[in-house]
């Protein structure tokens, strides 16, 4: 009888602009990349039915575990455990397997690649599951994936992340970008028309992790500065309570309406085909992260510079911050500098 196997695909994101807007009921422009995650998944293979063992291949390094009740563990291993736990906990009937992980998104690098991971993971296991049962996986929740996804990051890996990374991973389409409303969850296609204009990362060399960085003290800042001004989110911040705020909080404010704003403008910028416009909203971006939001760094703004030096139209630190990659955009007829990673909208998670 032939073994039961399954696999899935997630790609990583890039964020065009709107950082830090998610968890604030705000706006982004992510887009997913061609890069990604792929796990491949056969039933069995652990040393009993009821267990999973998992293979990094890139790393070179496995795990195995007990299907029911997985117990904590650190680095990668708690991505997979994780997603094996909350399908679990949602009802999903999974069956004991063995996993292959490969990926070419660079941890680290504010390309999420752990969103790929989570992502990746749950379409496999659910296909496989589906496969075992004889009963077709259906249309997914893709949304219902997201937010379980997000669980594993906030209960198992520390990081309080919002939806961006896996909203943009599994709704990704080829040369669109995703308009996101965080507060409704609408998602709008918009197209990535770029012409002979080139999007690129470079990565700044220092890595980063959301639950040891400063990710969640932004979170929390957040939170107190809607406990001040007595609004559910910062969507709902108007400009004149914002100013009676103290510091940091106030600058924290500015930077997630600011940001709000830019994305609006972005997507008119894209609609129009105003590339050097769009340019220059990366730019405004930027700077509000690191002067309002404080989520750069040294390695980070010297990279940015490079870039701009380099002839880019505009540059902004990606991600969460406090490390990781820069985005730079890039006129016709401009070399990208050494280093650098064109990046393409690609298209979103999927069965294989």
């Amino acid at each position: 009888m032939p073994s039961e196997r399954s696999g899935a695909f997630a790609p990583g994101r890039v964020n065009l602009i709107g950082e830090h807007t998610d968890y604030n009921d705000g706006l982004a422009l992510p887009f997913a990349i061609t890069a990604g995650v792929t796990v491949r998944a056969e039933a069995g293979g652990a040393r009993s039915p009821d267990r999973i063992a998992a293979y990094a291949r890139d790393l070179g390094e496995s795990d195995e575990f007990a299907l029911a009740n997985p117990p904590r563990a650190g680095g990668w291993r708690s991505y997979v455990r994780g997603t094996v736990a909350e399908l679990g906990r949602a009802g999903f009937p999974l069956i004991g397997a063995q996993l292959e992980i490969a990926g070419d998104v660079p941890p680290g690098a504010g390309l999420s690649s752990s969103a790929a991971l989570e992502v990746a993971l749950a379409l496999a296991l659910i296909a496989l599951a589906s496969e075992h049962h004889g009963e077709p996986p259906g249309e997914l929740d893709r949304t219902a994936i997201a937010r379980l996804c997000a669980r594993v990051e906030s209960e198992w890996v520390g990081a309080q992340t919002g939806l961006l990374d896996q909203l943009a991973s599994l709704y990704g389409a080829a040369e669109k970008a995703m308009w996101i409303d965080f507060h409704t969850l609408r998602i709008h296609e918009v197209p990535l028309a770029l012409g002979g204009w080139r999007l690129a990362v470079v990565d700044s060399g220092e890595r980063h992790a959301h639950a040891s960085s400063g990710y969640n003290l932004r979170r929390a800042e957040c939170r107190a500065a809607c406990e001040l001004l007595g609004v559910s989110s910062l969507r709902e911040a108007e400009p004149q309570q914002v100013e009676r705020l103290p510091e940091p909080l106030r600058a924290r404010v500015q930077h997630v309406s600011g940001e709000n704003e830019r994305v609006i403008a972005a997507v008119a910028a894209l609609r129009a085909g105003d590339l050097a416009g769009l340019g220059a909203l990366l730019n405004a971006s930027h700077e509000s992260l690191r002067v309002r939001y404080e989520v750069s760094t040294a390695a980070v703004e010297r990279t940015v510079q490079a870039l701009l030096h380099h002839g880019a139209t505009g540059a902004r630190m990606i991600g969460g911050g406090f490390g990781g990659s820069v985005l730079g955009l890039f006129a016709p007829g401009t070399s990208l500098p050494a280093g650098a990673r064109e990046v393409r909208a690609g298209a979103g998670a999927r069965v294989l």
